[in-house]
């Protein structure tokens, strides 16, 4: 049986590839490492809650094989799904298979179930669905059912069938318990909310998996996007030009990636234009703690 890397590095040598005009020029991608390996990951990657729940069938379709293509020519890697977001999983494999596995890929996905059985039918599942012989990230979503499928995450780890475990939440209301788990599990990852406006996660969250080791993925980094609804019209401060951001979108995501314990952002879009706006965060400079102060000062007057 073909192995994942035997797989992708026979991807390499296929026709895809990133459109020069724009990927060429970029300075160099900003990446993080995953404490628990060394690994390096592009802070940019991509999630798919809502923006890929499609029909197979759907001339959607299309626009969302431009999504991913203009992702991997932006060089992001980790695309995160689950199958809580309903046809997700199986778009995504359909839109990876027409791109023929693009090198690079960080395929990350969610058991969402109760019951160690149940767990393991749904990754294997997910597997099928998303067209990948293995992930390199398996999740469990929300903290269902935890105790009962991390010694299944830890097998399978074990066996190479993943290469990275992790929990998940994007509830406050689970906080205090993913701070426990956080400090009482060997994780390799943890996910959760962080946007400029909402910051909870830097009181425990952020300085736990630092003082642990965790990678960290950010979801909801423009607040699903309410957080546009507070720069709509207004011209970008001087300070976004000295970021090299072009956009309100870059501002926000540069200023969650400004914080030394984010590994990666994965903002979810279905639209071409808001995908390439969003990996034109993938490069240049970070921004400093003075920095970050300032862009978080320009938010709350704005």
């Amino acid at each position: 049986m073909i192995t994942r890397r035997e797989l992708l590095g026979a991807a390499a040598s296929l026709p895809f590839v990133a459109t020069p005009s724009w990927a060429e020029t970029q300075s160099a991608v900003i990446t993080r490492p995953i404490p628990s390996s060394g690994e390096l990951l592009p802070v940019m990657g991509m999630g798919s809650s809502r923006t890929f729940d499609v029909a197979l069938d759907s001339p959607m379709m299309a626009q969302l094989t431009e999504v991913v293509r203009l992702f991997f020519a932006g060089r992001g890697a980790l695309i995160d799904s689950s199958p809580m977001y309903g046809q997700a999983e199986s778009a995504l494999g359909a839109v990876l298979e027409k791109l023929s596995m693009p090198a690079g890929l960080f395929a990350a996905t969610k058991v969402w179930t109760y019951g160690a059985e149940a767990g393991v039918g749904q990754m294997q599942e997910s597997s099928r669905r998303m067209r990948v012989p293995a992930f390199d990230l398996m999740q469990i979503h929300n903290l269902r059912d935890w105790k009962l499928h991390l010694p299944t995450l830890r097998q399978w780890k074990e066996e190479g069938k993943i290469r990275y475990l992790g929990i998940t939440t994007s509830h406050q209301r689970n906080h205090r318990e993913l701070e426990d788990i956080m400090r009482t599990e060997a994780l390799d990852f943890v996910q959760f909310s962080y946007n400029i406006e909402n910051r909870l996660a830097e009181e425990r969250l952020l300085p736990i998996a630092a003082e642990r080791g965790i990678a960290t993925i950010i979801n909801r980094p423009f607040q699903r996007g309410a957080l546009f609804s507070r720069s709509k019209g207004k011209p970008l401060p001087p300070l976004a030009q000295e970021l090299a951001c072009e956009s309100w979108g870059q501002f926000y995501l540069k200023w969650i990636i400004g914080h030394p314990a984010v590994t990666v952002l994965i903002p979810a879009t279905s639209k071409p234009k808001h995908m390439k706006d969003n990996m034109g965060a993938n490069v240049g400079q970070v921004p400093d703690v003075a920095q970050r102060a300032e862009m978080l000062k320009i938010f709350k007057a704005l």
